[in-house]
């Protein structure tokens, strides 16, 4: 509770004063985390009537889904949004051409790029058939829109998407696909500074607006802790550990209660499943690590001779090296040795406990209260002829064969009735008297 209170805390937005220019910076893969952050960014600038939204943007691209919601929030904003590539050296690929296009003015810093914007499927090749005629069309259109909206060279636009082109800042002025070159905030915001936006009204139409951006004061809107922790997990190898590790926490939970790690186990699964919402996943890949995890389970309520723990630990191999991306994406694959690493010690820990299982079952059953049969214990209160005792740990209710016995006396307990224990003095507590002095006089 402390610690959720100290992230609400610090998740929480400030009083932000009005007329400001609010910098939001995202150097990464277009996600729903990003999708998440650009539109509080937003709404934020809005609430506190800012003069401008700068969107500083480094990507290599990354989901059609989220790049579509953030251009969707760019299109509806009720400030100018600059988006701006940089810093230097940084690129606007891919998903990122995409969303630098939709912004009311666009800029680059020296040294960067922008383009090579061609639909790939989720393990990073290129899509195929009609699938990949209709797949390409459909961004081909979305992005002549976006790039006719802004005025911007709709034809180049087209020729990034069907042919990867990319372009770097000089060649994207002089193709018309950005506004100018800003060599830092400040240069940008000299050059923003007049020049008029199509901005979206609260009754859902559109109207111009003068940018005023010059000498502007400036409020960073940075990417909160629990952004910052999304981001992390949003990661194919997080993402399998998650996911592996929370349904190992669930399965010893199963085995044996009471420790509390399913709670880690059901938190991890919920992290492993946004995780992976942020990712292109393959859910075969999942299914197969779901499975492997039940034939665990099942290796320690069935008599298999480790042929389901094998299975298992198969499986959940298997399903890591296909959860998501290829060798020609590696930032959307899980790593080969992530996987094979985990499935050896999975392997290890299976085997080490289909072991011990074995050697369990091959002991003679005595358990349940018949168990207590001929342990000792210490009377918690004075049994005349009932009272409570303590034995192996737990607090029982007694019955003394040979009472009074006083608190705190040693007891062996002889049989059980029901919820209640029959006990008799230890005696090896019994003290014996010592032998009285015979002597002359006494016969």
């Amino acid at each position: 509770m402390i610690l959720i209170g100290v992230l609400a805390v610090a998740c929480g937005g400030d009083d932000v004063e009005p007329d400001q220019v609010h910098v939001l910076t995202w150097e990464g893969i277009v996600n729903p985390v990003m999708e998440r952050y650009i539109d509080r960014g937003i709404d934020g600038a809005e609430e506190s009537d800012a003069r401008a939204v700068v969107m500083r943007l480094d990507t290599p691209g990354g989901l059609d889904s989220s790049m579509r919601k953030i251009i969707q929030r760019i299109q509806s904003s009720r400030v100018p949004v600059i988006v701006f590539v940089a810093p230097a050296g940084g690129r606007a690929a891919s998903a990122g051409t995409f969303i630098t296009m939709a912004g009311h003015v666009a800029a680059m810093a020296p040294s960067t790029t922008i383009g090579a914007a061609t639909p790939i499927n989720s393990s990073g090749e290129d899509i195929e058939g009609a699938l990949g005629r209709k797949v390409t069309n459909d961004s081909v259109a979305y992005i002549r829109g976006i790039a006719e909206q802004r005025g911007r060279n709709a034809d180049w636009a087209e020729d990034a998407v069907r042919n990867a082109v990319a372009v770097n800042e000089t060649e994207a002025v002089n193709l018309n696909v950005v506004d100018f070159v800003a060599n830092g905030l400040d240069h940008l915001l000299q050059q923003s500074d007049g020049r008029e936006a199509l901005v979206a009204t609260d009754a859902g139409a559109t109207t111009t607006v003068t940018i005023r951006t010059a000498a502007a004061p400036i409020h960073e809107e940075n990417t909160t802790i629990l952004e910052q922790l999304l981001y992390v997990i949003a990661d194919p190898n997080i993402a399998f550990l998650l996911l592996s590790l929370g349904g190992l926490a669930l399965v010893i939970e199963i085995i044996s209660p009471g420790f509390g790690i399913g709670i880690f186990g059901v938190i991890a699964i919920i992290l492993a499943f946004f995780a992976l919402g942020s990712l292109p996943t393959n859910w075969a890949g999942v299914a197969l690590i779901v499975l492997g995890l039940t034939l665990l389970l099942a290796e320690v309520f069935v008599t298999g001779f480790g042929v389901f723990g094998v299975g298992g630990i198969a499986a959940m191999i298997f399903g890591g090296l296909i959860l998501s991306g290829s060798n020609d994406t590696p930032e959307f694959q899980v790593s080969r040795w992530l996987v094979i690493g985990f499935g050896v010690i999975a392997g290890a820990f299976v085997l080490a406990l289909a072991r011990a299982l074995m050697q369990m079952r091959r002991m003679p059953a005595h358990s349940g209260r018949e168990s207590l049969i001929g342990a000792k214990g210490t009377t918690r209160s004075r049994l005349d002829p009932k009272g409570v005792v303590w034995v192996a740990g737990e607090t029982w209710k007694a019955t003394a064969e040979d009472p009074p016995i006083e608190e705190d006396a040693p007891v062996i307990i002889t049989r059980t009735e029901g919820l209640r224990l029959r006990v008799k003095r230890d005696p090896a507590s019994i003290k014996l008297l010592p032998a009285a002095n015979v002597t002359s006089d006494s016969v």
